[in-house]
């Protein structure tokens, strides 16, 4: 029971952080001011909502039982 635990966290992780990085660098292509228009408190707000995330799931691996409030993101 525990190896085949593993080996669906193992899956899941890989298909899940592949997705997530190949989304993140979708949104560094926001950053080109050729193609964008935006303030340095709109690039702000991502970043920062970003490293939020990060931070939480962090906070998730160290701390598998605790809890937090679902937000969606959005843009000034």
């Amino acid at each position: 029971m525990k190896v085949e635990s593993n080996i669906k966290f193992k899956k899941l992780a890989n298909a899940r952080v592949n997705k997530a990085i190949k989304l993140i660098k979708l949104i560094g292509n926001l950053s080109n001011k050729s193609h964008y228009s935006y303030s340095k408190k709109q690039s702000k707000q991502i970043i920062d909502a970003l490293q939020q995330e990060i931070n939480y799931v962090k906070n998730k691996f160290n701390n598998p039982s605790g809890g937090r409030e679902v937000k969606d993101f959005e843009i000034d």
